[in-house]
């Protein structure tokens, strides 16, 4: 029996457990993975910490693959995320189907929960909308900051404030029953990031880990990926 070792960033948690369960079963071996914000992933494979399998935004996996920390020609895409506006299960959706009702909405929250953005590309993405709709200051004091956006969709649905709000990807607010999606990001303020696995150069299980991309990639594993939020080109 092999342990197979992945890193992860957030957004493919879900898919990660769900696949990964199957293929314990099936196989007998054991996946073992970490989940956190993409940066923080990146920065333990560099650091040192043992793996067999990145799960990064592609942008991550391909930089990764040029300084050879990942094996070449091994990424191999899940899908595409977008950031998503959540509140807690129970608690009325707020209306983000433009810019100006969304804007509204955030400016009438009391906390904007939301991964940090100086790790997370949820994070970043949310930033860089509250900059677009020109209110990035006028809410800097209502935004608490996770190290993932788990973690942050975690605060939201063990809190009992009014008129609270998360954002981060769209499969990280699917899998908590206690949050409820309220929309994705208006198009004119969503950036859809494609994330992808690759095989670590100094991997201690190549095969196994490549038998493991092979699942979470496959035409088969499309319904899983679906059901957490990602989306395909075809």
């Amino acid at each position: 029996m092999a342990t197979i070792r992945i890193l992860s960033g957030g957004a493919a948690q879900a898919v990660v457990e769900k696949i990964g369960a199957d293929f314990q079963r099936d196989t007998g071996h054991v996946i073992s993975a970490e989940f956190s914000a993409v940066g923080a992933m990146k920065e333990k494979l560099l650091a040192g910490d043992p793996a067999d399998i990145m799960i990064l935004t592609a942008a991550l996996i391909d930089g990764l693959i040029a300084s050879g920390h990942v094996a070449p020609r091994s990424r191999a895409d899940l899908g595409r995320v977008g950031t998503g506006v959540a509140v807690r299960a129970g608690t009325p959706l707020p209306n983000v189907n433009n810019a100006g009702v969304l804007r509204a909405n955030i400016l009438a929250a009391t906390v904007i929960a939301c991964p940090d953005p100086t790790v997370a590309t949820a994070g970043k993405v949310v930033m860089n909308m509250l900059d677009k709709l020109g209110i990035a200051g006028e809410v800097r004091d209502r935004m608490r900051f996770f190290p993932n956006g788990y973690a942050a969709m975690r605060w939201l649905a063990a809190s009992t404030g009014t008129l609270e709000m998360g954002m981060t990807q769209v499969t990280e607010i699917l899998p908590n029953p206690a949050v409820a999606l309220a929309g994705q990001l208006p198009a004119d303020l969503q950036t859809k990031t494609v994330y992808s696995a690759g095989l670590v150069a100094s991997a201690s299980q190549p095969y196994l880990a490549r038998e493991f991309i092979a699942r979470l990639t496959a035409p088969e594993a499309r319904p899983v990926l679906a059901a957490a939020g990602y989306e395909f080109n075809d």
